[in-house]
């Protein structure tokens, strides 16, 4: 139970603030507040289902070690993008 509320801490607060939650609100002030709510619920649930999966069996192949590094250098690139407008 408590790297089930690590988990939900982390995503909540990395999640707070993003892209993904201006959309939901945008959403919802066109089509309401359940329907925003649902198609966001199943579009993270859908992305984060694979998300699972893939770190699952990269944390099978991989060294522990390696897979923080290439995860940050993955956050490293994609900020950098994202302050090129590229993203």
């Amino acid at each position: 139970m408590e790297n089930l509320l690590t988990v939900f801490i982390a995503i909540f607060l990395a999640e707070f603030g993003d892209k993904t939650q201006l959309t939901t609100i945008a959403f919802a002030s066109k089509y309401g507040w359940k329907t925003a709510f649902l198609g966001a619920i199943l579009g993270l649930m859908a992305v984060n289902f694979i998300g699972a999966l893939l770190g699952d069996a990269i944390g099978d192949v991989l060294p522990m070690d390696l897979v923080h590094k290439g995860a940050g250098a993955l956050f490293i690139v994609f900020g950098v993008l994202m302050l090129l407008g590229k993203l």
